[in-house]
């Protein structure tokens, strides 16, 4: 159960999903709330201090350069994390497989697909898989036992 579950972690596009949309959105949050606490006010200490620190004027014009710093410190944050605990280490997932260090995902044997097929087939005739008694990838005929 948990093998199976690890392989569908471990495709491609499942991972990739992931990182876009649950561990992008969650962890960008906390980065903006960091850049917004902290960064921002910094950036307009530095900058001059007060209300007008990271700002200028330009004709009546209020440009807020703090504001884009922090949300690019916030990018360039967010981007590492995402490399460095999600990217790189399923590269090396990747790799370890290429290399046969890792086993791969395990595909089912002919004789379980046939025995799937014949479940199929039979819950579709509605008779249900039912046990068999000569074992897995035999049938029993009508009136055999």
């Amino acid at each position: 159960m948990l093998k199976g579950f690890r392989d569908f972690l471990l495709r491609g596009n499942v991972v990739d999903l992931a990182v876009a949309v649950v561990i992008g959105a969650a962890f960008t949050a906390v980065v903006s709330a960091f850049t917004d606490s902290f960064l921002t006010p910094l950036i307009a200490l530095v900058s001059g201090g007060g209300e007008v620190g990271g700002t200028f004027e330009i004709d009546d014009q209020t440009f807020d350069y703090g504001a884009f710093i922090s949300q690019v410190i916030t990018f360039v944050i967010t981007a590492a994390v995402v490399y460095f605990l999600v990217v790189l280490p399923m590269k090396k997932i990747i790799e370890r497989r290429k290399h046969g260090e890792e086993a791969g995902p395990v595909a089912p044997t002919q004789v379980e697909l046939l025995v799937e097929i014949r479940d199929l087939l039979r819950a579709q005739q509605g008779a249900g898989p039912g046990p068999d008694p000569s074992g897995p990838g035999t049938t029993t005929l009508p009136g055999q036992l």
